[in-house]
């Protein structure tokens, strides 16, 4: 991940996927179009309207992270955004005909691979880098997300949730472009058949499938094997580096989370916005 590039990236040539929505259930077709606007704008097709660009203040988290406007929403943001976060892309064109991003095999590697495959371009000068200058820390209940000041990119998380599958589980990692598609893009999302009821009464999960995500029983991991050890909690490591990504720029920073989710990264998110006095850009 290159943290100090001073010129805007896009993607070489068009990218384009297919795949279910694991909330909505429906069939979705998602391009990436390579761009020299100098932004990543989410476009719904036949939606109308300027697109919706990364926003921290237009997002929201509903078992995953979205992007709003009056323009309509787009969900399912977060390992899409990891992904470009990781090969430094920041200027780009995503469109897609379904509401939310498909979850594909439920963890960021599909986008990292092909991403991977088209390569990169310039998009134009003008990139910038956030850099974390002084700690913080949000909380809520026994939850918490704060950063120190780093030269680079780290990740520090701990869950725990009281499975004996998954237990308490911690990850640290240095979040290059190389650690970022062998260490966590392959770590699948997960959940609970208890929970499952519940989720689709909400509307939620209604395209979630042993293809898509790891599924829990009241004692193992029904549709392993795992692809690493302690896999939960790097996907938690992969959320939080997609719902970074939502400021629009790279950061630099030691980020340290715990028992967190897409809600708690995204109030990080916004505190840094609100509290100039930690973090200035690079430029």
């Amino acid at each position: 991940m290159n943290l100090s590039k001073m010129d805007k990236l896009t993607i070489a040539k068009d990218l384009s996927f297919r795949g279910v929505g694991i909330h909505s259930g429906k069939i979705v077709d998602l391009a990436l179009r390579p761009s020299d606007s100098g932004e990543i704008v989410f476009r719904r097709t036949g939606a109308g309207g300027p697109g919706l660009v990364l926003d921290p203040r237009a997002t929201g988290a509903r078992n995953c992270s979205y992007l709003e406007s009056e323009h309509g929403r787009i969900e399912t943001v977060e390992h899409l955004l990891a992904a470009l976060a990781a090969f430094g892309v920041d200027s780009l064109d995503v469109v897609t005909d379904g509401p939310e991003i498909p979850i594909l095999d439920g963890s960021a590697q599909p986008f990292a691979e092909a991403i991977a495959t088209a390569g990169t371009r310039p998009a134009g000068l003008g990139g910038r880098v956030m850099k974390i200058v002084a700690p913080f820390i949000v909380e809520d209940g026994g939850a918490s997300v704060g950063a120190t000041p780093d030269p680079g990119l780290r990740i520090s998380y701990l869950i725990a949730f009281d499975h004996p599958a998954i237990g308490t589980q911690s990850a640290d990692f240095r979040v290059t472009t190389e650690s970022f598609r062998s260490e966590i893009a392959p770590a699948r999302t997960f959940g609970f058949l208890k929970d499952v009821p519940e989720l689709r009464r909400r509307g939620l999960a209604l395209g979630g499938s042993f293809a898509n995500a790891l599924v829990l029983d009241d004692e193992k991991v029904v549709n392993g094997p795992l692809r690493f050890p302690y896999e939960f909690v790097r996907h938690k490591v992969l959320d939080l580096i997609g719902d970074l990504f939502l400021l629009g720029v790279p950061v630099r920073g030691h980020f340290m989370a715990r028992k967190a989710g897409h809600a708690l990264h995204i109030k990080a998110v916004r505190y840094l916005l609100d509290h100039p006095e930690c973090r200035e850009y690079v430029e």
